[in-house]
């Protein structure tokens, strides 16, 4: 106990809270952390790939496992048949036309003949019948003055026209040509929007071309010329030079004749005339030289609400072809028809529009007496009328 009282010995022990105020503090640790981040940073995106890369790995082999379930070769497989199947009915077509120009200045003196100049076309064709029928469109060969039919199998024949549809822009063309190959007819009215269909022809002279889309739209009309033409819409390319060609559904049947596009080159939309309407043309065509078509003799138009109101028409009653006016002499006066009748039926058929009725009344057989059922001063009627030949003027 003496030992606390050596005058040896002057301070005090220090307490171990002194001790750590007095020692500098220990930073290791932050500047693990710190380096740990660093690294991390340094080293994120790689890793990050890496897992996206994985993940994108096995989204790949599990693609590729399922890709032999949903037998995309078989599918393929069935497109390139249908080219197969229709290429050999499917001719190339080239034309010359004479183009007059002005006399030349020394004609008078030398008995020179007006210049002409020579027009050289080509377009897509396809046979119909194996005796050398062919169709195509008729602005393809519209005044030729030659007709070169080049076939699949690189035989080249002199074709001659056999009639041609003005209003529908068909054309029906024969040649004298032996193991020819027709196409299959498959029905336009049964083809739905947002089908498959192929186009085949002759674009900028490339022979063979297919081009692959879907149905855009069906009865597409007033895009023409003529008030009869009516068109199948599709996003298929066509370009010149495949007018005339065939348009294939997946069967390989023609479900139309490619006709028309907007503008010079392809833009997304391309027409087709109906197989069926083009079928009509042809065996018309071929039996009688010409298109015969019925004729009725009346202006028409849509019915409107303003025209209901005037005409006293049911309020449930909005479908219709008013009758604006009736020609002399013709089918719909001798039948009693009157200006401001309404047809909403004919020949048992519903008529929603005026230009329904006019393609009802061009495609029914010359001869037939058809009943008509329309509104007149608010009340139902029926009413039959015969049906004669379209005059030609008219056509």
């Amino acid at each position: 106990m003496d030992s606390f009282n050596n005058p040896a010995y002057s301070g005090q022990a220090a307490t171990p809270q002194q001790d750590r105020r007095e020692r500098p503090p220990n930073r290791l640790p932050w500047l693990l952390l710190l380096l740990l981040g660093v690294i991390v940073l340094a080293f994120l995106p790689v890793l990050l790939g890496q897992i996206e890369y994985a993940r994108t790995k096995k989204e790949v082999q599990a693609l590729q496992e399922s890709l032999p379930e949903l037998n995309l070769k078989s599918l393929s497989k069935a497109f390139s048949l249908v080219y197969r199947k229709v290429k050999p009915s499917v001719v190339h077509i080239d034309t010359r036309r004479e183009l007059r120009a002005g006399r030349n200045g020394f004609a008078p003196f030398f008995g020179g003949r007006p210049n002409s100049l020579e027009e050289e076309g080509e377009a897509s064709g396809c046979v119909v019948d194996a005796d050398g029928y062919l169709l195509t469109n008729l602005h393809v060969v519209e005044n030729a003055t030659e007709i070169t039919v080049t076939l699949d199998d690189g035989r080249t024949v002199t074709a001659e026209v056999v009639g041609v549809d003005p209003a529908l822009d068909l054309a029906v063309l024969k040649i004298d040509a032996s193991g020819l190959t027709p196409i299959t007819w498959g029905d336009s009215d049964k083809l739905d929007v947002g089908e498959m269909v192929w186009a085949i022809g002759d674009p900028f002279g490339l022979d063979q071309t297919i081009t692959a889309g879907i149905v855009s739209a069906k009865n597409r009309r007033d895009l023409g010329n003529s008030p009869l033409q009516e068109f199948l819409q599709t996003d298929v390319p066509i370009n010149p030079g495949s007018s005339g060609g065939p348009l294939v559904d997946v069967n390989g049947d023609v479900v139309g004749i490619n006709s028309a596009i907007f503008g010079r080159t392809y833009q997304g939309i391309s027409f087709a005339i109906p197989s069926n309407v083009a079928k009509e043309v042809y065996e018309k065509i071929r039996a009688n030289g010409k298109v015969i078509r019925g004729y009725l003799g009346v202006s028409l138009a849509t019915i409107t609400p303003e025209l209901a109101g005037q005409l006293k028409v049911p309020a449930e009653r909005t479908n219709g072809a008013v009758i604006m006016a009736v020609t002399g002499g013709s089918p719909a006066e001798k039948a009693g028809l009157e200006p401001g009748d309404i047809i909403v039926e004919w020949n048992g058929r519903p008529v929603n529009e005026d230009r329904e009725l006019r393609l009802l009344i061009a495609r029914t057989e010359i001869g037939t007496k058809v009943p008509v059922k329309l509104y007149r001063d608010g009340k139902e009627m029926m009413l039959d009328v015969d049906v004669v030949e379209r005059p030609a003027q008219l056509q």
